[in-house]
């Protein structure tokens, strides 16, 4: 996740006194509003929990009243505190720092704690309405979804909750996967849109443990319908041939066969974002990113309309980070001369950079400019968790086991993420790039150095379907 703080507000207290509001924004959009008082108030718990020498610095008190500058100077302080706690994997993942979330979160929108009906979605469309608490976080929702279809606990860390947009032409757009320190009630009604829906979707990349799932009747149902779906928006490509055969099995009701063979064809377990920009292989190519097998794909229309295809393996990626800006724009377009954000509407411009292998001894930023970025470095930092359990040995079923009980958190909702270390390639820029755990950092994935030439890339190599290619899974 992206945590900033772009703006504040002057607001009036109960007693008709004023006050500076942070507004908190996760992706760009607003989370909550906070004083100063309650940043302070959970910064001294902390401190007091994990000690001095783990907390950031925090911006000091002032005596006399703040001038404009001095709230400038404190909103960029307390903004590079908040994404300092985010950023480290054991105050960013702990239980006072969500909580405080997810009750700032509550205040702002000034929703009170009562039982509610949620709408879930399904992959082909289905609806399950759960009873809940407008207070529920998003582990408890799921698990309120689990038992409405009976899906076994053990199988439940196989699923996320996602909040999705839903197009004029019924297509989806994955915004964000939920997490722990929002309250999935008010982060959908908050946008106060109809076209925002939370929908259920596997959250593992893997095909080889779609067995574990398949293996239940529930699990199974909720694969074939997420096949299914993502065959008919042209997620996953089929031709003719293969076309006749699903629709023989469909016909059957051979849900289990339907889906071996669905693991078979291109792109089956992607996520396909809308269309975007990249500077790969030159500067303001039009794209479509899609993540899966641990890589993106790209399908590229360079400015001379000619289409290419390639793909950036995530065990080639060095390390990748997300940067927010504020953009100005003018009649609901950017504006040709910019005016400052303080007198002019502003849009949130989001970017992901990947620094990749692209041959032995060669690393190349390759940029991506989304409002699905975040989104993007998600996908990427959950297949580097599970290529970092299969490479230790570990079980992928205990991970997300774990991960549903709440036990394993991982820094995947980190501003910068760096996977495996490949080579040292100095860049002044290096310092925003947050490092993984300890404990997962320290397993390598091997075959990196050892690179064989006739699988090198580069920007000249880009020629066409699967003209690059990173490293193969029988090099992990």
């Amino acid at each position: 996740m992206h945590f900033s703080i772009p703006e504040t507000e002057v607001r009036s207290g109960e007693n008709g006194s004023t006050y500076v509001a942070y507004n908190i924004h996760v992706n760009g959009v607003l989370h909550c509003r906070v004083r100063y008082s309650q940043l302070l108030g959970l910064h001294e718990q902390i401190k007091k929990e994990y000690g001095n020498n783990l907390v950031p610095a925090f911006p000091p008190k002032k005596i006399f009243t703040l001038t404009p500058a001095d709230v400038e100077q404190r909103r960029e302080q307390l903004e590079k505190y908040m994404q300092a706690v985010r950023q480290d994997p054991m105050l960013g993942a702990s239980e006072m720092f969500n909580s405080f979330l997810r009750k700032a979160q509550q205040e702002t929108q000034q929703i009170p704690t009562e039982e509610v009906c949620l709408e879930i979605y399904l992959s082909n469309g289905q609806k399950v309405k759960v009873n809940i608490l407008t207070s529920d976080q998003t582990e408890d929702v799921l698990e309120a979804v689990a038992s409405k279809l009976d899906l076994p606990d053990d199988l439940v860390g196989y699923f996320s909750l996602f909040l999705v947009r839903e197009g004029m032409d019924g297509g989806l757009t994955f915004v964000r996967k939920l997490q722990e320190f929002e309250l999935p009630y008010v982060s959908v009604t908050s946008l106060r849109s109809s076209e925002f829906h939370i929908m259920l979707r596997k959250s593992y990349w893997d095909t080889a443990y779609d067995s574990d799932v398949m293996d239940n009747r529930v699990g199974l149902n909720l694969l074939y319908a997420q096949t299914v779906s993502d065959i008919d928006g042209g997620w996953i490509l089929v031709n003719k041939d293969q076309h006749r055969q699903l629709k023989s099995l469909q016909e059957k009701g051979s849900k289990k066969e339907f889906i071996l063979l669905g693991q078979t064809l291109k792109y089956f377990g992607y996520i396909k974002f809308d269309p975007c920009v990249t500077d790969f292989p030159e500067k303001g190519c039009h794209v479509i990113v899609s993540a899966g097998n641990n890589e993106l794909n790209f399908q590229v229309k360079l400015p001379n309309e000619q289409m290419k295809e390639g793909s950036f393996k995530v065990t080639r990626m060095r390390c990748w980070r997300v940067t927010s800006s504020q953009v100005p724009v003018a009649n609901g377009t950017s504006s040709p001369t910019p005016a400052p954000c303080s007198s002019a509407k502003c849009e949130v411009k989001l970017e992901l950079a990947f620094e990749y292998l692209m041959s032995k001894d060669r690393l190349q930023w390759v940029t991506i400019t989304s409002p699905q970025a975040i989104m993007m470095s998600i996908c990427l930092q959950s297949m580097v968790d599970e290529l970092m359990v299969k490479k230790s040995g570990g079980s992928i079923k205990k991970m997300l086991r774990k991960r549903h009980n709440g036990s394993l958190h991982r820094s995947e909702s980190q501003q910068a993420v760096k996977s495996p270390p490949l080579l040292d390639s100095p860049d002044p820029n290096r310092d925003q790039i947050v490092k993984l755990s300890t404990k997962l950092s320290s397993v390598s994935l091997r075959g990196i150095s050892a690179s064989n030439s006739a699988n090198d890339i580069s920007g000249n190599d880009f020629h066409g379907n699967y003209a690059f290619e990173g490293i193969g899974d029988d090099d992990l």
